[in-house]
Parts: structure tokens; C-alpha cells; sequence
């Protein structure tokens, strides 16, 4: 069938469905830590050289994308699959260097890849609605955690967790080799040599590109920040009487409701993008919204009885905010740059995602470990960064569409 929803929307899907569980990290890596016998901050740079070469492989494959997304979305299952499988045997030898390897840089880069390949597929099916094409891709990437983390506690406990990547990766092969099979490009759209050589160095002192990507690692640097923090914080807010207010029940709910929360602002803010003159403006309402609530939970006092709720909202918020701006990201880059060169410059961007996944948990953890600060000092931290965002998409980003063919 040749459509937008087989061929670009279903295999977006099953790509980003599979490679988006790297963000049920949270789900297994104590367990991980436990059953090779060290410590969680060891661990947990798997996750972080996961995202690092997220960011540099899309960066640095970006025109691989263009030329083939067949061969792309292949290419992104292989490396995906293998470092799932090779992470679970990783386990099973006891080995924190291949964990390291497998799923830090292996499985980084078949995310990398598999993160650009379904996107301007999108836009050019999509033409008229790219947000919305966009939205529905990395909604996928949102909705994975939401749906594989039971899966995996469940695999975890009844097969074992070496056992569980092994399984999964055959599964994501099975996902991803179908999305394989259905992309393709619009029958209508012809790939054009650039008129001239792609020159990186003149896309990066562009001040759109400059203030983008400033924008784009602001944001994700501020929602990895309470993230990161969410299930403390939670735990650590305490009634009058000093018992908790909420249970471990209710508190994996809640994370849970995050995803969901993650995916419907990559649709939504994204869709919205759509009806905008400038689609920088989406930006503008997710850096105000996400400061509105940031300093709202900081300057509540503890014991208020609308604190809990304060803090709920703030978490749902600032989630739908930070997966907004993933996927109104490829749209603002077509505007400002044309779609020629739209995955080299949409990889290049991603590079602010692999900053941001170095700086966003460890800058929570300063404030909070290194420092010994409260936990709402977090807030009044990314608030200043949403704030620092904002001016820059008042300032460096224009509505000039710069081409750097």
C-alpha cells in the first residue's frame, strides 16, 4: 500500500518503539548493578555513552540517512539488535566494559541512526502537517518506555536479566526489520545533489543554527535535570506528621503517567507547530510554561496543602514540554534550512541531545549529592535555564530561512 500511514507513520513507529526503550534505563539498572557486583554511578555511564554516541552518530551519519533510509533503518537495527543481545551476555560475563561497549556505544549508534531515518520520510509524506508527522514518530520514542518497562519487570523476574536483553533484542529485530520492509520515500520526491558541497562550518556559525541548538540542549538539559530526580522527590514529600505522602504504588503511577504525558506533548506541541506562522513560537510557550511551573514548585512552601499537586503537575508539564521540543525540532530546522540537507543538519542538531545527556542527570545530582541542597533547589536551577532559553529564542533564532547548500 503506498500511503503515509504504512510507509512513513507505522514504520516511524515500530523504529522508534524499539529503539525509545533506552529510556526504561531506570528499570533495570540497579538490578544491573547488583548482579555484576558494583555500583550504580559506575552504571550509570552506559546510559550516558549511549546518548553521547546518540548524538555523534546522527551527526556524523546524517547524510547516510539522506542517500538510503532503507539502508539506514537497516543499518540502525543491526547496531540496535546487537547491542541489546551483546549488553545481555555482557551481563551474564560480569563485564562493565561490555556493557560499556555494547550498550553504551553499539546500541548508541544504532540509535543514532534510527532516531534520523524516520524523519524527513515524515515531513515529505506529511508536507502539508510536518509537525504532525514528526509528532507521531518521536511519540514512539516517548510511548516505549510506557510500554516495555512492565514487560521488562516482568521478563526480569520470571526469565531471569541477561535473559531479557536477549529475548527483547530479538523481538526489536523482528519490530524493526518490518519498519524496514514498509518505509519508503513518496513516490514524488526525488533526491537532489546539493547544489553545492554541505558545509558543516557554515551551518554551525549561522545564529539560527547557533541559537537552535543552544535552545534545543537548554531544554533537555533543564527536563533530564527532574527527570532524573522525579522518584526522590516524590518519596521525599512528607505530610505534617512526617509520614509519606505518596506510596510506592502510587508513585510508579505517577512515572508512568510521565510517558504518557513525554508522548502526548511530542504530538501535540508538535501538531500545534502546524497552525503557527513561526514555529519558533512553540518554543517560546514550552520555556514559558515549563518556568511557570519550575518557580511555582520552588516557591510553594513545603507544607502546603496544594504542594503535591504543584509538584504532580510540574512533572507532567515539564515532561510534555521536553517531548515537545524533540519533536517540533526537524520542523523549525526545515523552515530555517530547507529539507535538501534536512537529516545532516537535523543529526548535527542532535549533538545538543548528547551534551545534554552528560550535563542534565549530573547537574540534579551536583545540586542535590554535591552540594547537600534541597531538592527544590533543582527547580529554581532550570528555571533559570528555561528563562536563559527563552531570551535566546528572542534574540538568535529569526525567521530567515538560511540555506547552506
Amino acid at each position: 500500500m503506498e500511503n503515509k500511514w504504512v510507509r512513513a507513520a507505522l514504520p516511524a513507529l515500530l523504529i522508534h518503539g524499539s529503539i525509545g526503550t533506552v529510556y526504561a534505563w531506570s528499570v533495570f539498572k540497579q538490578a544491573i548493578a547488583d548482579d555484576i557486583g558494583t555500583t550504580v554511578p559506575n552504571i550509570e555511564w552506559a546510559f550516558s555513552i549511549a546518548i553521547l554516541f546518540l548524538g555523534l552518530s546522527a551527526a556524523a551519519l546524517g547524510h547516510f540517512v539522506e542517500r538510503d533510509i532503507k539502508k539506514s533503518a537497516l543499518l540502525s537495527t543491526l547496531f540496535f539488535v546487537v547491542g541489546m543481545i551483546g549488553t545481555g551476555i555482557s551481563i551474564h560475563q560480569k563485564s562493565l566494559l561490555g556493557i560499556y561497549f555494547f550498550y553504551g556505544v553499539i546500541m548508541g549508534i544504532g540509535l543514532g541512526i534510527g532516531y534520523l531515518t524516520p524523519v524527513k520520510n515524515l515531513m515529505l509524506w506529511f508536507k502539508d502537517n510536518k509537525g504532525l508527522g514528526t509528532g507521531l514518530a518521536v511519540a514512539g520514542f516517548g510511548l516505549a518506555k510506557m510500554i516495555f518497562s512492565p514487560i521488562m519487570i516482568s521478563l526480569q523476574l520470571n526469565v531471569g536479566l541477561w535473559q531479557m536483553f536477549v529475548i527483547l533484542g530479538g523481538v526489536f529485530a523482528i519490530m524493526m526489520l518490518i519498519g524496514v520492509i514498509l518505509i519508503k520515500k513518496p513516490a514524488d520526491w526525488q533526491e537532489k545533489p546539493l547544489e553545492n558541497k554541505f558545509k558543516p562550518l557554515k551551518l554551525i556559525k549561522t545564529p539560527n543554527f547557533i541559537g537552535i541548538w543552544l535552545m534545543f540542549y537548554l531544554n533537555i538539559t533543564a527536563g533530564l535535570a527532574i527527570i532524573s530526580q522525579e522518584k526522590d522527590i516524590l518519596m521525599g514529600l512528607k505530610t505534617n506528621s512526617g509520614s509519606a505522602i505518596f506510596s510506592v504504588a502510587a508513585i510508579t503511577i505517577i512515572v508512568s503517567v510521565d510517558a504518557f504525558f513525554n508522548a502526548a506533548g511530542r504530538v501535540g506541541f508538535a501538531s500545534f507547530s502546524d497552525r503557527l506562522k513561526d514555529r519558533n513560537t512553540i518554543y517560546r510557550v514550552i520555556f514559558i510554561m515549563s518556568l511557570i511551573m519550575a518557580l511555582s514548585a520552588y516557591l510553594l512552601p513545603d507544607q502546603a496543602t496544594l504542594m503535591p499537586i504543584v509538584i504532580v503537575s510540574t512533572f507532567f508539564l515539564i515532561n510534555a514540554g521536553y517531548g515537545g521540543g524533540f519533536s517540533a525540532l526537524p520542523p523549525l530546522l526545515a523552515d530555517r534550512f530547507g529539507m535538501h540537507a534536512i537529516s545532516k543538519i537535523h543529526g548535527m542538531t542532535l549533538t545538543a541531545w548528547a551534551a545534554a545527556g552528560l550535563s542534565g542527570n549530573q547537574l540534579a545530582s551536583f545540586i542535590v549529592h554535591g552540594l547537600g541542597m534541597d531538592y527544590k533547589m533543582v527547580f529554581i536551577v532550570i528555571a533559570v535555564l528555561y528563562a536563559i532559553a527563552f531570551i535566546i529564542s528572542m534574540t538568535l533564532v529569526d525567521s530567515k530561512q538560511t540555506l547552506v547548500e
